[in-house]
């Protein structure tokens, strides 16, 4: 009972200080490695089937038809949608407020962007060629992420998120000016490679 009711060194309140800091992040902030990697992947595969289909010179690298690469892709960005939204949805829920209201709202922005930019590119893609229409939809998703993270990052005060809202609009620009072929290979090896790193370094931080 007496060892109970010492009074705790220093070092003791600042360890349990800590711990109980631990215990916070990972109750009420996601783990953010968890909202990079699965996007790194999928578009690394996603992307990667697309670029084996078009080449960089209009000759494709695989017997890949379009129809099966943007099957990969996606279905890719499906799964790596419904991961992001798990958990999402497993962090709000310990969350109240004006930051459940944040997130709710931020959410809800990326259906209704990609539902809009979906009806816009379908307007105008019965009238290019089929290398050009893909290029359009793919070059439209981007900017559509790359503005999102941008503006997730100014909501939340991410910085690194904030650097790859920039670094993709950079790639996607890029891509769009050198053509199909190019625009699948930067955003699968530099978008979805990069989003690996990423994700890495954020999970060895949680580790340690």
């Amino acid at each position: 009972m007496e060892e109970d009711d010492r009074a705790l060194s220093p070092e003791e309140m600042l360890r349990l200080i800590d711990n109980q800091d631990s215990a916070a992040v990972r109750r009420f902030v996601p783990d953010t490695s968890l909202l990079y990697l699965p996007w790194g992947l999928a578009w690394l595969v996603g992307f990667g089937t697309l670029f084996l289909h078009h080449g960089l010179s209009g000759r494709p690298y695989a017997p890949i038809s379009i129809d099966v690469a943007l099957a990969v892709l996606f279905g890719a960005m499906l799964l790596a949608g419904a991961v992001n939204a798990f958990v999402l949805w497993r962090t709000g829920n310990q969350v109240r407020g004006a930051s459940q209201q944040r997130g709710m709202m931020y959410g809800l922005a990326w259906p209704t962007g990609f539902l809009t930019m979906s009806m816009i590119a379908e307007r105008f893609a019965a009238q290019l060629p089929e290398a050009e229409r893909n290029l359009l939809w793919a070059s439209m998703s981007i900017m559509l992420v790359s503005v999102l993270y941008m503006a997730g990052a100014a909501v939340w005060h991410d910085r690194p998120m904030f650097a790859v809202g920039i670094w993709m609009a950079v790639l996607n620009a890029v891509g769009t000016a050198a053509g199909t072929g190019w625009h699948a290979l930067l955003i699968a090896v530099g978008g979805g490679g990069g989003f690996i790193v990423v994700g890495l370094v954020f999970s060895r931080r949680v580790r340690w």
